[in-house]
């Protein structure tokens, strides 16, 4: 699958003052954390990073688009992060939810979902949303 448009020149040099300009959100010290073996992690939440992206990236002329497909050969629930500049080039990144069987269960879907999503939108644009 094609993970961006043929020339990225414009959405590179965009995207590069956007990066100038973005801080990593903050993981709300009240938050629930998240154990790993022994290890304990603070996330920002995906709502954090999608309010500090959008006006910046705006300011710049870039949208950042996130939507979700179903592979049923694969078994997987994916989503495709895009940034889409206003000159017509983009980029994208295609992040793996959660299996199928996981749709049975809305909250772990939904988790793993905005899991992907953050962790998607984050690479994308250059930012950090944990500890």
């Amino acid at each position: 699958m094609q993970q961006s448009s043929s020339s990225i020149g414009n959405l590179a040099a965009a995207l590069a003052k956007v990066q100038i300009e973005l801080i990593n959100p903050l993981q709300p010290s009240g938050q629930t954390v998240k154990t790993v073996g022994e290890q304990i992690c603070r996330y920002a939440p995906l709502s954090s990073g999608l309010d500090i992206g959008r006006k910046t990236l705006g300011k710049h002329e870039i949208a950042a688009v996130q939507a979700t497909a179903i592979d049923q050969a694969k078994g997987i629930i994916s989503v495709t992060t895009g940034l889409c500049h206003s000159s017509g080039e983009w980029i994208s990144s295609d992040w793996p939810v959660c299996s199928l069987d996981d749709m049975a269960s809305p909250k772990r879907m939904g988790a793993a979902l905005t899991y992907a999503r953050r962790y998607a939108l984050f690479a994308l644009v250059g930012i950090a949303g944990e500890e």
